[in-house]
């Protein structure tokens, strides 16, 4: 955005706005600041051009006081970081080796899933680029999708709500807490715990968000350091270092060796089908630092050196993980014990008495993904909140009272109670987690083919030309995965397993698919069906308001007028 609107000025020229906002503009004052009336199209989302993203590193993109840019490198590397890792590493291994049947597949999967990320990486930085502001999917989706005007905002809207919810990872959280403090974890203690976790995270970022950062970068950089050592640990014992080796009485594994390496593959494509696809979402959260760009400082040139640095140490830390599980622990004693694979590396190697530390940092690694994802959602609400779109709009823009989306954070935070506190154990509640996944894959499958639709003539006009560009093939690539993602719940489960009890394997599938029904419900409501009954049209104004956050505002313009 242009500097005199960043910095809030009273009086903001024409041809400012205008090399933004392209077409006819009309400028006026109110009492919340500066008002600028335009049409509403494509014309109100500007992209930052290649050109332009090394000058400015697109900080003057967003009007935002520039006091509110507090994320540099380390906390955008942590906000992604934080987000991808979170309780997967230490459970999912045992069983996408038991999808594969054999290390050497296990391995190999890992390693595929680490390709699909990071063309994921590459698409969003250059979205991110392109669009430095925060929201994410929510700016390129209106962005492609522009006709019918708001409709894609609409949906998101509703997607939005459901996939930024917290409570199954309260849950984690609460439970492997409860364990390292010796406390039953019946349901009223891990309700309670989880519940104290979600009030807590919505406290800290919406009233101290200098503290809520520190917290969260010290978890990452803590997560790091330690997932590093148990790596270390597990390849210290590979070779052979004196002080790492497997406990007496404890199975020794060979599962290097290459008579063992590829034992048992070719496990059957529904079972392949099913590792790949909790390898691909254990990757999941490429994306978290776009939902805050408005707060970045340098967006442009951070976003492109920090996904990738957060990203290599995600991918480093998952290969060298699941080498140092293999070294440590049998084959047969991942396969057929009740553990997680992450107890049996510790008791073989450190002993069975510190099952209750690796419980605390697990509880603690799933604190750090839980304040980075409600970060990140916080923004994405104030985002639909400066759209002008949403019921209170003017409540959920602001940075008021404690300089954070604090009304934002609070909505998400009530959704994730919501779910935690009223829907009850079982397939309802497995349906509604199940559903926010799938809800994301399909959001990730509309950017990516979206994508590809600014590379083709009919987009021309668009002007898409960001800082950064992710290759064909890399954008192929990770539309195909999404669109697999889509499909793989849609394929029968194995006989003697089952989905849900009682609903049917694809029904999150199928409710995913609905949801959009009530975004595009809302969407008709107000912006087509009223409009028409009463007689008038809407017209947007851009407005600053006095916390100095930007938000469009609808007008009721009686036709004729």
């Amino acid at each position: 955005m242009s500097s005199a609107l960043r910095k809030g000025a009273s009086h903001v020229s024409a041809s400012e706005i205008d090399t933004l906002l392209p077409g006819t503009c009309s400028y006026g004052s109110s009492a919340s600041g500066t008002v600028i009336t335009a049409p509403y199209f494509r014309g109100e989302l500007p992209t930052l051009k290649r050109d332009e993203g090394d000058q400015h590193h697109g900080e003057e993109f967003d009007n935002v006081p520039t006091t509110k840019r507090q994320l540099g490198l380390f906390s955008a590397a942590f906000l992604i970081f934080n987000r991808v890792i979170g309780t997967g590493i230490y459970a999912t291994p045992s069983n996408i080796l038991r999808a594969s049947g054999s290390v050497g597949v296990s391995l190999i999967m890992w390693f595929v899933g680490a390709i699909i990320a990071a063309c994921g990486t590459n698409v969003y930085i250059e979205l991110g680029t392109g669009i430095p502001r925060s929201g994410g999917e929510k700016n390129y989706l209106e962005f492609i999708y522009c006709r019918p005007r708001f409709m894609a905002t609409s949906i998101f809207a509703v997607y939005a709500l459901i996939m930024g919810t917290a409570s199954a990872n309260s849950v984690v959280f609460s439970e492997y807490l409860l364990h390292s403090m010796s406390f039953p974890p019946t349901r009223f203690n891990t309700r309670l715990v989880a519940f104290l976790c979600l009030t807590f995270i919505f406290l800290i970022h919406g009233t101290l968000l200098k503290w809520g950062l520190r917290l969260q970068n010290t978890l990452g950089l803590f997560k790091l350091v330690v997932l590093s050592l148990i790596a270390l640990s597990g390849i210290f014992c590979l070779f052979g270092v004196p002080g790492f080796a497997v406990r007496d009485g404890y199975q020794q594994p060979h599962n290097f060796e290459w008579s063992n390496f590829w034992e048992g593959s070719g496990t059957g494509a529904n079972a392949f089908v099913s590792g790949l696809y909790n390898v691909i979402w254990s990757f999941i959260g490429y994306s978290n630092a776009n939902y805050a760009l408005s707060e970045v400082k340098n967006p442009v040139k951070t976003l492109k050196r920090a996904a990738p640095l957060a990203m290599f140490f995600v991918t480093s830390v998952y290969l060298l993980i699941n080498v140092g599980y293999f070294a440590v622990v049998s084959k047969t004693d991942i396969l057929e014990s009740k553990h997680i694979v992450a107890a049996l590396f510790f008791r073989n190697l450190f002993g069975p008495t510190t099952e209750k530390a690796l419980s605390a940092f697990i509880a603690l690694s799933t604190l750090g993904n839980l304040l980075s994802g409600q970060f990140s959602q916080g923004r994405v609400i104030q985002e639909l909140g400066r759209e002008g779109i949403l019921p209170y709009s003017s409540i959920f823009a602001s940075n008021k009272p404690f300089g954070a989306p604090f009304s934002g954070l609070l909505i998400q935070y009530l959704v994730s109670c919501t779910f935690l506190l009223a829907v009850p154990p079982g397939d309802v509640y497995l349906f509604l987690i199940s559903l926010s996944s799938y809800s994301t894959s399909l959001v990730n499958a509309l950017v990516a083919f979206g994508l590809l639709l600014l590379y083709t003539n009919s987009y021309r006009s668009w002007e898409w030309n960001p800082p950064f560009r992710a290759s064909k093939p890399i954008v192929v690539v990770f539309l195909i995965s999404n669109i697999f993602l889509i499909a793989a719940p849609f394929i029968p489960p194995t006989s003697g397993s089952k989905t849900y009890e009682k609903l049917p394997y694809w029904s999150h599938s199928v409710g995913a698919f609905s949801v959009s029904l009530v975004g595009i419900g809302y969407w008709y409501i107000w912006s087509v069906w009223r409009p028409n009954r009463n007689g008038y049209t809407l017209e947007r104004d851009w407005t600053l308001q006095d916390d100095g956050v930007p938000r469009w505002t609808f007008r009721k313009v009686p036709v004729g007028q």
